[in-house]
């Protein structure tokens, strides 16, 4: 009975032996094959897209919005003010040069003018009066001054007295001095003939500025008064405008363009136009800048930005085709909204990759990538304390996919339009770069680190399964 219970546990005991045996060798299976799928063992690597450098045609431009405007727009305003008694136009009438546009009512004006002309008269008549004494001072001057010359021979000869003598000589200073008094008489009269004559003029002048010409041919863009209004005049003041007058055939595009941008606009670049009102055009709207403002505009933006005016005309080819388009004669009215893309420049067939794939990094964060260190140089050291250590600059790279690896390439750009950025060093046509995702790009990748390439390891697989059918077959 005990022999058999000792056989029982032998028995039990190399069962569970057994059984850890098996265990074990299923366990080292199973890590063998999560090693080789790579569940276990592998570290985790930064997925990136990468592609390859291209040569390509680049245009860089500059957007900006704004409003269309006439090339030309005449405000025409009164000098003088008064009641509008007669208004012969309305807003989007063709005028010309001369033609009646506005009569404010006169009566004022007119009463001035008869008081002027009046006033004129009144100083016409003094004048005569004071000639007309001049006159009679000169004669009484004149038989003096004889009377005095003949007494003076007579005197000198001893046949007259001295009383006798002394009176010639006091008549005749009294009359110089009575003829000197009626000259300056005359002439003061005269200087009030022509102030009263100046008057008059000017209330002249006044009374036809009641009545208002077209000062030049084109379409009333905008009227801002109405019959029975009372305008104020533009002499003492800014006045009342009452109209505006545009030649709607030259059109422009006025946008204002941000400081960093407007060194690279030149006159003459060319523009494409969108217009809010003509989304759906045949062809694109073309201009070309005519006018950059040299002063930064007064009102600055919200975000303190600092902008300057450009106008670009708008083709005349441009305009002919929006005729043709909307059957109108002026298609564009002053004020519709725009936008527009300024061509700058432009570079065909130039080594060129997206923009998300260049980024900066500090050269000191490339050696450490790198593994380099400067060593330590007190004449170094001394310079920099000289130069006051000043903030390191950042560089331009580019990562260089090769054999699971990135390196960072330090390039040198130039110009660049919204997608892609001219390579002018440090980059070869066909390598291949990562272009995604922008994290990793901006961030997370570092000179020399491993990567792994999206979608590789599907198509890894694939090649795998095709050559395995191939072989098969």
């Amino acid at each position: 009975m005990e022999q058999h219970t000792v056989m029982k546990e032998k028995k039990s005991r190399r069962l569970k032996t057994w059984h850890f045996v098996v265990s074990g060798v299923v366990l080292v299976a199973l890590l063998i094959v999560a090693q080789r799928a790579g569940w276990i063992g592998k570290k985790s690597l930064t997925e990136v897209e990468i592609a390859a450098v291209q040569r390509t045609t680049i245009v860089e431009k500059v957007a900006a919005s704004g409003k269309i405007q006439p090339e030309a727009e005449v405000k025409v305003s009164s000098e003088v003010s008064g009641e509008i008694i007669e208004l012969t136009v309305q807003e989007g009438d063709s005028v010309v040069k001369g033609q009646l546009l506005v009569r404010l009512r006169p009566d004022l004006l007119q009463a001035s003018v008869d008081r002027a002309r009046a006033a004129l008269q009144q100083q016409q008549a003094q004048l005569m009066q004071a000639r007309a004494r001049e006159s009679q001072a000169k004669a009484r001057y004149l038989i003096a001054k004889a009377n005095y010359e003949r007494n003076q021979k007579l005197y000198a000869e001893k046949v007259i007295s001295d009383l006798e003598y002394e009176q010639s000589k006091t008549d005749y200073e009294v009359a110089k001095e009575e003829y000197e008094a009626a000259k300056s008489s005359t002439e003061a009269s005269q200087y009030a003939v022509a102030s009263a004559r100046a008057t008059l003029k000017e209330a002249q002048d006044n009374l036809r500025r009641t009545t208002i010409y077209a000062p030049t041919s084109g379409i009333v863009s905008l009227l801002n008064v109405e019959m029975g209004e009372r305008v104020v005049g533009t002499a003492q003041m800014a006045g009342t405008e009452l109209l505006r007058i545009a030649n709607l055939n030259n059109m422009e595009v006025r946008v204002d363009v941000n400081e960093n941008d407007i060194v690279k606009v030149s006159l003459g670049d060319t523009a494409t136009i969108e217009i809010d009102a003509f989304m759906d055009v045949e062809t694109p709207i073309r201009g070309v800048v005519t006018s950059i403002a040299n002063t930064a505009k007064q009102s600055a933006t919200a975000d303190a930005v600092t902008e300057f005016e450009v106008r670009i005309r708008i083709l005349p080819e441009s305009i002919n085709m929006l005729r043709r388009q909307s059957g109108k004669r002026y298609p564009l009215r002053p004020g519709m909204t725009a936008s527009v893309e300024i061509i700058t420049n432009r570079k065909e067939n130039v080594v060129a990759v997206p923009i998300a794939a260049a980024t900066t990094r500090l050269p000191s964060e490339l050696k450490k990538a790198k593994g380099q260190t400067d060593k330590p140089n007190k004449e170094k050291q001394e310079s920099d304390n000289k130069a006051g250590n000043q903030k390191e600059e950042p560089v331009t790279v580019v990562f260089v996919y090769k054999d699971g690896k990135v390196e960072a390439r330090i390039v040198e750009t130039g110009i660049s339009d919204f997608d892609n950025i001219e390579i002018v060093k440090g980059l070869k046509e066909g390598e291949q770069i990562v272009v995604a995702p922008f994290v990793a790009i901006s961030k997370l990748l570092t000179d020399g680190k491993e990567v792994k390439v999206k979608g590789e390891g599907s198509k890894n697989k694939a090649d795998k399964g095709k050559k395995e059918n191939k072989q098969k077959e």
